[in-house]
């Protein structure tokens, strides 16, 4: 089964910081941009950020610059988000997907292949 999983969510205090993992199950990702979503309680779902399949290529939503890093390591089949300077505003739950080549909108979920089932993030004192 072709599946990305998440990993690395939790509970963490203003300012924090959580480095979370999309692990993919059944192929390689060295293939696949992947981008990471999340979305709040009684909201829509947003991107966060994207990497291209070779990393030479990464966006971020104005709203995480400066404080989360996407970066992917293709020998261990991962993307991680590291996530710094957390604010309580952050709270939602991080979804990872996949999407093969590297003709793609960052932003259009529609595009993305494969979805986790997401990630709990918790800002909160």
């Amino acid at each position: 089964q072709l599946q990305v999983v998440e990993s690395g969510g939790g509970l963490v205090q203003p300012g924090g910081s959580l480095r979370l993992s999309c692990a993919a199950s059944g192929f390689t990702l060295d293939y696949y941009a992947i981008g990471w979503f999340r979305q709040a309680p009684g909201k829509e779902r947003e991107g966060v950020s994207c990497i291209s399949p070779s990393g030479g290529s990464t966006n971020y939503a104005d709203s995480v610059k400066g404080r989360f890093t996407i970066s992917r390591d293709n020998a261990k089949n991962t993307v991680d988000l590291q996530m710094n300077s957390l604010k309580p505003e952050d709270t939602a739950v991080y979804y990872c997907a996949a999407v093969r080549g590297s003709d793609y909108d960052c932003w259009d979920q529609y595009e993305y292949d494969y979805w986790g089932q997401g990630t709990q993030v918790t800002v909160s004192s």
